[in-house]
């Protein structure tokens, strides 16, 4: 199966996903989001028993492709529920997937691409790596990521990073619970297979019952909290301040928010 913005390799009973757009930092466009979902899907049903999700060059994924980012104001309510519901599937296909997934994180991982990385369920990071939900910043909520960071590491780091925007190093994101290790750059993909073969000497019934299990603890609450989140993704797109963040990222100058009351 062909993609246009990754890789799919599948040998020793693992599959690796590499998110193939260096050029753009690796940005999620709809083609990626689609890239995405088909490779599961191959995964899937292929031997696989193990995902690893990495990106090429620089960064891991850099957020929403700018080119995408500037059509999102002008869209109407019901594309914007798309777009959000897209997206959803996305993160909770990530988040539910029947085989573990190892996130191995090899630059920076910003918005929607930190979101990437937050569903797996384990995520390895290189020194170098940046965290940061930073929606905020132009004026949008991190709505989505919201449901699944909150059970990551806890309503206090939550608030911090999603309230502030603020962007966090490696060894921050071990501190708080969000990364499981920081790994050198060399040896990265090296760890990735070893946490891998872990993974492999289990039994694979046992590992997918445990995970199936581990994610009906919260399956109601989760998708009743993403319909929340979807609606306030979408909403958001139609006031003033989201439309001055966008202009002014794209312009690459301080916004002027509204007085938000």
């Amino acid at each position: 199966m062909g993609y246009q913005t990754l890789t799919f390799q599948c040998d020793d009973k693992i599959a690796t996903i590499a998110l193939t757009v260096p050029e753009k930092r690796n940005a999620i466009s709809a083609q990626m989001i689609a890239d995405l979902l088909g490779a599961l899907d191959q995964a899937e049903v292929s031997a696989a028993c193990v995902v690893i999700l990495t990106g090429a060059g620089k960064a891991f994924c850099a957020g929403m492709d700018l080119g995408e980012l500037q059509h999102l104001a002008r869209q109407t309510q019901q594309k914007n529920l798309e777009d959000a519901r897209r997206m959803t599937k996305l993160l909770y296909r990530l988040y539910s997937f029947p085989k573990p997934i190892i996130a191995a994180v090899n630059g920076p991982a910003i918005a929607g691409g930190c979101g990437l990385a937050t569903v797996a369920d384990f995520i390895l990071a290189v020194p170098e790596a940046k965290f940061g939900y930073t929606e905020v910043r132009i004026g949008f909520t991190p709505a989505l990521v919201s449901v699944f960071l909150r059970r990551r590491i806890g309503d206090t780091h939550v608030r911090d990073l999603l309230l502030t925007g603020r962007i966090i190093d490696a060894a921050e994101a071990y501190r708080i619970g969000l990364v499981t290790e920081v790994v050198p750059m060399e040896a990265l993909m090296e760890r990735a297979r070893e946490i891998a073969s872990l993974l492999l000497a289990a039994s694979p019934t046992a590992v997918a019952q445990t995970k199936k299990l581990l994610i009906s603890f919260d399956r109601a609450a989760i998708r009743a909290e993403l319909e929340a989140a979807i609606e306030t993704n979408a909403d958001i797109r139609s006031t003033p301040d989201f439309r001055e963040g966008i202009s002014a990222f794209l312009e690459k100058r301080p916004p002027k928010w509204s007085r938000g009351d």
